[in-house]
């Protein structure tokens, strides 16, 4: 049945482009390459990553996640980079979720231990949305995380997403369902 509205972006913006390396705060977003697998890995191994994102990884199953991110962009479903500071993996961040004829997205992000305290997360969830509002044309970005994880709703306020409220029992983590917040951030902001 069609849509009575015009998309917000049109279908084929994504996968007509080259998934770019995107630069700004002193960061560098670039989409995963193989020899990031150990990274990956690494990362997947930290208790903290681990306690909000709910999965391990080995070998294979990194590799194997680090090549689903083209068909991804292809497909106009989602989007993964490599967070780079100082030349070095410090993190990943992704639009997990796309909806280009609402013009929404959503973003998850990690940064490795070795990289924590430097602001690494606010600075690439800027960069990430300010590109996506100016060169994808989205309306609305949503960062979606446990209430109980306290640094990521730091993250999200310190980029500038607003707390729009809390889905009670929303998620399923290893210790049990936890409310999850919603914070936002729109192209007009």
């Amino acid at each position: 049945m069609p849509s009575l509205l015009e998309p917000v972006v049109r279908p084929g913006t994504l996968n007509s482009l080259v998934q770019p390396d995107i630069h700004g705060a002193g960061l560098t977003l670039r989409p995963w390459l193989p020899s990031d697998r150990a990274t990956v890995v690494a990362a997947y191994a930290d208790p903290g990553i681990r306690q909000w994102h709910c999965r391990s990884m080995t070998n294979e199953e990194a590799t194997d996640w680090i090549a689903h991110w083209p068909g991804r962009w292809r497909a106009e479903s989602g989007a993964g980079w490599a967070v780079l500071d100082e030349g070095r993996v410090a993190g990943q961040i992704s639009l997990r979720r796309l909806d280009l004829p609402l013009g929404l997205g959503e973003v998850s992000y990690w940064v490795l231990p070795t990289a924590r305290g430097r602001r690494v997360a606010p600075r690439a969830l800027t960069t990430l949305s300010e590109w996506a509002f100016a060169r994808i044309g989205l309306h609305r970005i949503e960062v979606m995380h446990s209430a109980a994880n306290e640094p990521s709703c730091r993250v999200a306020s310190h980029a500038g997403f607003r707390h729009e409220g809390t889905k009670r029992s929303e998620m399923r983590h290893t210790d049990g369902w936890h409310d999850m917040h919603l914070h936002a951030r729109l192209a007009t902001d």
